[in-house]
């Protein structure tokens, strides 16, 4: 999911990141794999050849999710599910 975020991201900002020198700090590993892998797979191929472009400029830095408190933040943070403001409608749930 976040080599997909990550090929999303380059692309929504390309106009900003071309050229320019910039870090992505990342708590998971596959980002980081996702550039030292030998042999990828079809589907892999294509975000690993989008990102390829940014090889030189970009670094990729693996930080614990321990350690980067704040990286974790949005995918942790409940949604507000009450009857006045619905979040979510569980797969369960009569319509």
């Amino acid at each position: 999911m976040m080599c997909l975020f990550l090929f999303w991201a380059l692309e929504e900002l390309h106009y900003y990141l071309d050229g320019s020198v910039f870090k992505v700090i990342t708590e998971c590993n596959s980002v980081k794999s996702l550039l030292n892998m030998k042999t990828p797979n079809r589907h892999i191929l294509i975000w690993h050849i989008a990102i390829q472009e940014y090889r030189g400029n970009m670094t990729i830095v693996h930080k614990d999710g321990n350690i980067n408190k704040n990286a974790d933040r949005w995918s942790v943070w409940e949604l507000p599910n009450t009857p006045e403001n619905t979040a979510y409608v569980p797969v369960n749930a009569e319509p």
